[in-house]
């Protein structure tokens, strides 16, 4: 980690050498291994390798940058002179630079994100048979469309002439399957997965896999339901993407530019009181955890949305300074661009109710399982989205349903949400089940 960190800080003296005003540099390493088969036989075991370089310099309110794939010192001065070239041939930028000495993070913490080892391939492939033939058992199901497993480590350093320099390693290991239940008209597929950044805390492959064929034999006999307002009861497979989309709404640049239906929302009350998003960049052994952002800023545990007040937005440096606010820490980037905002490990606080009892409750309703596309306006918060799940009648699963829409405004769907108790930190964005009522169902 040493090496890497004092490199790059070569590498910003060339960059000072060559002219730049100011500059920063992220270097990532990344190493993979995956396997992949369909019906027991082996389609693919890969391990791949990846070192991506990147440097971004500043002249005046002028930035540009440039990458590079390796981190060899005798490269570093003609990098360098790219990247000033192009910086002297853009346009003024004024909200762009890099963080000021006094908002870098100071004592970025240490956190809990990388297993030891490399996992063995025949590893990965008693997982991903484990999971196919665990799912090729549930009766009903017919065939597959093949299981996977894969593990990866990624290592990344980031350092800046403001005197910031750190870095962080994560490792995952993942397993999914895919399986076709039904013949001839009546064909239905389904999936099952789980990712964890820990080899000991991934789910059992056989439970994927069962998981998986259950829901692909669930989903046979499926058909449409006439157009109604009722109900609508969000699984935790899907329910996250509501709060993707209050993510969205919230981001800085989306704000800054006046493209956000929650523009003027600050402040207010945007979800149904109760309700909290939580933001955890630090939480142990998440997803999506990192010590600091993308630009060295530090971040940490938030509440973005309190007992239903909208409590900030998703600031990066650039945005920030366009709103004329101070970034919360929201950066992230890659190698070969500027940063831009986004969030880590979000989850909407669980309710009080079980599913079963929120189900109850229900005369007439639709449970969602699967959504397809992305019909959302950012700027007016109108959503539109293809369905797929069980029709509930009387409180109870009647029958799967398909060829369905959902629609609503995402201001009144927010504020109209009740969650339940099983929340489950899964994805890295996550929602227990949660029931909106008086959407607007379309089908036949």
């Amino acid at each position: 980690m040493t090496d890497h960190l004092n490199r790059l800080e070569d590498l910003l003296k060339a960059a000072r050498a060559a002219g730049a005003d100011a500059a920063d540099a992220v270097y990532v390493e990344g190493d993979s291994l995956s396997h992949a088969q369909r019906l027991g036989n082996v389609e693919m075991i890969e391990r791949s390798e990846g070192r991506d370089l990147g440097l971004r310099v500043f002249v005046g309110h002028r930035q540009a940058s440039v990458s590079a794939s390796e981190i060899a010192p005798e490269t570093f001065a003609g990098l360098a002179e790219r990247a000033m070239a192009m910086a002297r041939a853009v346009p003024e930028d004024p909200y762009c630079g890099i963080a000021g000495p006094d908002q870098i993070a100071v004592r970025p913490p240490r956190l809990d994100m990388a297993d030891r080892d490399e996992p063995p391939a025949d590893l990965l492939i008693a997982r991903a048979s484990e999971a196919e033939d665990a799912a090729r058992a549930v009766g009903g199901v017919t065939n597959s469309e093949g299981a996977e497993a894969s593990w990866g480590r990624t290592r990344v350093f980031l350092a800046a002439t403001n005197g910031f320099a750190g870095s962080y390693e994560r490792t995952s290991h993942s397993v999914g399957v895919s399986v076709v239940a039904g013949s001839g008209a009546d064909m239905q597929t389904d999936y099952d997965y789980h990712t964890a950044v820990f080899s000991a805390d991934l789910m059992a492959p056989g439970e994927i896999g069962r998981n998986a064929g259950e829901r692909a034999v669930a989903r046979l006999g499926a058909r449409p339901v006439r157009t109604v307002k009722a109900p609508v009861v969000f699984d935790p497979r899907v329910s996250g993407s509501l709060l993707r989309h209050l993510l969205g709404a919230i981001n800085g640049a989306s704000v800054a530019r006046g493209t956000s239906f929650l523009k003027d929302r600050l402040g207010e009350a945007v979800m149904a009181s109760g309700l909290t998003v939580v933001e955890d960049p630090h939480r142990p052994r998440g997803l999506r955890s990192k010590p600091f952002d993308g630009e060295g800023v530090a971040n940490g545990r938030r509440n973005l949305v309190d007992n239903g007040v909208l409590t900030t937005w998703l600031l990066d440096l650039r945005s920030a300074r366009q709103l004329e606010l101070a970034s919360t820490g929201h950066a992230s980037r890659g190698t070969s661009g500027p940063p831009s905002p986004s969030a880590t490990n979000v989850y909407l606080e669980p309710g009080a109710v079980s599913p079963q009892e929120m189900l109850g409750g229900i005369d007439s309703g639709l449970y969602v399982t699967e959504m397809i596309g992305m019909g959302v306006n950012g700027v007016t918060g109108d959503y539109s989205r293809g369905a797929g799940g069980t029709w509930i009648e009387n409180g109870e699963p009647a029958y799967p349903v398909t060829e369905m829409t959902v629609a609503g405004n995402l201001k009144d769907m927010f504020k109209a949400i009740t969650p339940a108790d099983d929340l489950d930190l899964r994805y890295g964005i996550d929602a227990p089940t949660l029931r909106i009522d008086g959407m607007t169902i379309a089908g036949a």
